[in-house]
C-alpha cells in the first residue's frame, strides 16, 4: 500500500511531466510497481506515456540530428571500411593464438585446428553508436585448455609482431584484465573468456547461460560486456530512436567531462542503460523527446533506488548477483545502474559522494538547458558546450606519474589513474573539502631532458617552456639526456565557504590521503623506484599548465603576476631524528605550515618529509 499523497508525488515531478501524464502512471515509474499484471511492455514498470511525439519534438529531433552531423560524431563510410577489415584480421590472429597454444599443449595438428576461436564486439561499437576513432571493445572467446597466461604472453605477443599494430600494452592485473593497441589506426580492447568447452564453434552464440558454468570470476566479467550488449538491444522497443538517443547523451556526457566509469562518474555502459530505460518509458517517442525527458527523470531519481531493464534473475548458478539486501557491498552503491544480463551486477560501483555530486549538477543543467531547446530560446550547441574543469576551482591537485620507458609508461599511468578513485574517497573526509573532483583523462608529456635535476623537474610536474619547447634531436650526444615520459591527472577541490564572521585563512590539510594514496600507489607488484616516479602537489588555478587549456583558453589567460613573498619558518625533523628549523620564501597569500613547494608527503629521494596543507 503506497501513503503518497497527490501533493507529494507532485513536488518530486518535474512540471512539464506532471502536466502530461497521468498520476497513476507516474507512481508506478517512481515506486517500480506495475499497473497490471499481464504485462505488455518492455522493463519493469509500464510506460508513462505510449502516446507518439508532437510534431514540436520531430522538429527538434531533425536539429538534433543535423547537430550530432555537424559535431562530427558519425565516422566516415572509409573509417567504417577499415574497421571491418582490421576486425576480420583480428578474427584471423585469434584462430592462429589458439592454434598456436593447442600445440603447444600437445594436441593434434587436426584437433588445434578444431579448436577454434571466436571474437565478439561489445561496447559502443555492438550498440551501433561509435564515433570516429573510437575503440571497439572486442571478446577473444577460447577453449578451456587456452590459460589467461597464453593470453598475455602468445596471444600479446602475435599482437606486437601483427603489421600495422602499435602501442601494444596488456594490463593482467585489471579488474578486468585488458589488452589494449591500436591497429591500422583503429584503437581496440582485448578481453579474453575461457569456456568450459573443447572447442570454439564458428556459430557460437552466448545468450546461453549455461556458458557461465565453471567459469572464474574474470572470465563471467569479460562475457557479461557482450551479453549486456545483446540484452539491452533486445530490450529497447525502437533500435533506430535508440541509438541516436544514446549517441546525444554519450556526446553531452564526453563535452560535460562526466563520460568516465574508472574516475567514479558513469561508463559506456551505465549511459547506454539509462537511456534504454527511458525509452522504455516512452516507447512511442521521437530522439529529441528522449533526450528532454532523460535529463527530466535523471535529476530527479530518487538514488540509491536502482536503474533495471528488468526484474534480476536469480540463476542456478555460483556466481554473485546484485543484491543489496544480501551483500553490504551492494548496498554502498550511490547511483545502481544494473546491467540486464545474468549476472545482474552494477555498472556504477565507482561513482563516489563527490562525482554524484557533480553528475546531480550535470543533470540539473542539461534539463535546464533541453527546456529551453524545446521552447525555441536555446539550440543543441548549447548542450554540447565543453566543460569548464579548469576554470571551475581556486585549488586543484596534480598528480604526475612517470618513468622513462614509452611502454612502461603505458601500464603505469593506468594503474596510477586506476586508484585515482581512492584518493578522491579520502579526500572526501577532509573538513572544509565538499568535493574532490576527478578530471576524466590524463594528459600525457615527453620531455626531453639534458640533466637529472631537469628530469626531476619534469617529474614533479614542472616542466619550463624551454623542456616543452625541446625535440628529440636537441638532446643528442649530451651525456645525461634522458627521455621522461609522463601522465598528469588533475583534481578540483571545492572548499566549504567561510562562515560568516570568521577572518583570517584556514588550513587545509591533506597530507593523510597523499600519503595514503602514494602508497597504495607503491603497492601494485611491479612497481619499482628505480624506474616509476609518482609525485602530487596543489597549485592554484592561475598556476595550472597551459596545455590542460584549448588554443582559445591560451590566448585569453594572462600570465601569472609574480607573487611577493615572505619568509615562513618550518619546523621539522632530518634523517637522522635530529629537530630542526628550516627557512622557506612563500607567497603572502599562501603561506603554508608544511610542505616547500607544494610538495607530496612521499617524494622518492627526498629524506625530509613535510605536511601537505595549505592556507584558503
Amino acid at each position: 500500500m503506497w501513503h503518497v499523497s497527490s501533493g507529494q508525488l507532485r513536488k518530486r515531478c518535474h512540471p512539464r511531466i506532471w502536466a502530461h501524464h497521468h498520476p497513476l502512471a507516474i507512481l508506478a515509474f517512481f515506486f517500480h510497481k506495475p499497473m497490471t499484471t499481464e504485462k505488455g511492455y518492455l522493463g519493469v514498470t509500464p510506460p508513462i506515456s505510449t502516446a507518439e511525439s508532437n510534431e514540436r519534438e520531430k522538429e527538434v529531433t531533425a536539429t538534433l540530428m543535423e547537430e550530432l552531423r555537424r559535431q562530427g560524431t558519425f565516422e566516415s563510410v572509409e573509417e567504417a571500411r577499415t574497421r571491418e577489415m582490421v576486425l576480420g584480421r583480428v578474427a584471423a590472429l585469434v584462430k592462429k593464438f589458439v592454434y598456436q597454444v593447442s600445440l603447444n599443449h600437445g594436441l593434434s595438428e587436426a584437433a588445434a585446428s578444431a579448436a577454434g576461436g571466436k571474437i565478439f564486439t561489445f561496447g559502443s561499437y555492438r550498440l551501433g553508436v561509435h564515433g570516429p576513432g573510437s575503440d571497439i571493445d572486442t571478446l577473444c572467446v577460447v577453449p578451456k585448455h587456452v590459460s589467461r597466461e597464453d593470453f598475455f604472453e602468445v596471444f600479446e605477443d602475435l599482437l606486437r609482431n601483427m603489421e600495422g599494430a602499435t602501442e601494444v600494452s596488456g594490463v593482467p592485473e585489471a579488474y578486468v584484465p585488458i589488452i589494449k593497441t591500436k591497429i591500422c589506426g583503429i584503437p581496440l580492447d582485448f578481453l579474453m573468456a575461457r569456456l568450459a568447452l573443447s572447442s570454439i564453434p564458428d556459430d557460437l552464440s552466448l545468450q546461453d547461460d549455461n556458458l557461465l558454468r565453471n567459469l572464474d570470476e574474470r572470465c563471467v566479467r569479460s562475457l557479461n560486456g557482450s551479453r549486456v550488449n545483446d540484452e539491452i538491444l533486445r530490450l529497447v522497443p525502437n533500435a533506430e530512436v535508440y541509438r541516436d538517443s544514446l549517441r546525444c547523451i554519450k556526446l553531452w556526457a564526453q563535452r560535460r567531462a562526466i563520460y568516465s566509469n574508472v574516475n567514479g562518474f558513469f561508463g559506456g555502459v551505465a549511459w547506454a542503460i539509462l537511456v534504454a530505460r527511458i525509452c522504455q518509458l516512452y516507447p512511442s517517442a521521437t530522439a529529441g523527446a528522449i533526450v528532454s525527458r532523460f535529463f527530466i527523470i535523471m535529476y530527479q531519481w530518487t538514488w540509491p533506488q536502482p536503474v533495471l531493464l528488468k526484474q534480476i534473475e536469480e540463476g542456478p548458478l555460483p556466481v554473485r548477483v546484485w543484491n543489496p539486501k544480501l551483500y553490504p557491498a551492494d548496498r554502498s552503491h550511490r547511483m545502481p545502474i544494473i546491467t540486464p544480463a545474468y549476472p545482474a551486477m552494477c555498472a556504477t560501483h565507482n561513482v563516489t559522494a563527490s562525482t554524484q555530486m557533480i553528475l546531480t549538477e550535470e543533470f540539473k543543467k542539461g534539463a535546464d538547458i533541453v527546456d529551453k531547446i524545446i521552447v525555441g530560446t536555446a539550440t543543441w550547441a548549447d548542450l554540447f558546450a565543453k566543460h569548464d574543469f579548469f576554470h571551475k576551482y581556486r585549488y586543484y591537485l596534480q598528480i604526475v606519474a612517470s618513468t622513462e620507458d614509452p611502454d612502461l609508461q603505458i601500464k603505469w599511468a593506468g594503474t596510477v589513474e586506476s586508484r585515482l578513485r581512492q584518493l578522491v574517497m579520502k579526500l572526501e573526509f577532509v573538513d572544509t573539502l565538499v568535493c574532490a573532483h576527478p578530471f576524466i583523462k590524463g594528459f600525457d608529456q615527453v620531455s626531453y631532458c639534458l640533466s637529472h635535476e631537469e628530469m626531476k623537474q619534469v617529474a614533479e610536474g614542472r616542466i619550463s617552456e624551454i623542456i616543452a619547447k625541446r625535440n628529440k634531436v636537441d638532446i643528442e650526444g649530451a651525456p645525461d639526456s634522458k627521455t621522461v615520459y609522463s601522465t598528469t591527472f588533475f583534481i578540483g577541490l571545492l572548499i566549504q565557504p567561510k562562515p560568516s564572521g570568521s577572518t583570517g585563512p584556514r588550513k587545509l590539510d591533506i597530507s593523510y590521503p597523499t600519503t595514503e594514496f602514494i602508497k597504495l600507489v607503491k603497492m601494485w607488484e611491479k612497481y619499482d623506484e628505480d624506474t616509476m616516479a609518482i609525485y602530487v602537489r596543489y597549485m592554484k588555478s592561475s598556476g595550472l599548465p597551459e596545455y590542460v587549456l584549448d588554443a582559445a583558453e591560451r590566448q585569453q589567460k594572462r600570465p601569472p603576476k609574480r607573487p611577493l613573498t615572505s619568509r615562513v619558518r618550518v619546523h621539522t625533523f632530518d634523517h637522522n631524528g635530529s629537530f630542526i628549523a628550516i627557512d622557506y620564501h612563500l607567497p603572502i597569500n599562501m603561506k603554508a605550515s608544511g610542505k616547500s613547494r607544494n610538495e607530496s608527503p612521499d617524494v622518492p629521494n627526498k629524506r625530509r618529509r613535510f605536511v601537505l596543507c595549505f592556507l584558503v
